[in-house]
């Protein structure tokens, strides 16, 4: 049996920095989404949201779609570099 490709993962995000990040954004998203039920279901109330709600809701969702694309780009240049070793 043939041991695997040695994977050269020098320039890759450390797997210690990646796992963070993907609960950053998920937690991101969460509470800007429950801000957006919050400004909305205020609305329907007759009543203005605090600021803060607001600004969580708008700029919560791009901040947290952000660092998805960041997470998926490394993850597809990390499986791009990982299989040059292989030798197709």
């Amino acid at each position: 049996m043939a041991s695997p490709a040695p994977v050269n993962v020098a320039c890759m995000t450390p797997t210690r920095f990646r796992r963070p990040l993907m609960i950053l954004a998920a937690a991101v998203a969460v509470i800007s989404l429950v801000a957006v039920g919050t400004v909305m279901a205020m609305a329907f109330a007759g009543h203005a949201a605090p600021v803060w709600i607001t600004s969580t809701a708008l700029f919560g969702l791009p901040l947290a779609f952000l660092l998805l694309v960041f997470l998926v780009l490394d993850s597809a240049a990390g499986r791009r570099r990982a299989g040059k070793g292989i030798g197709r």
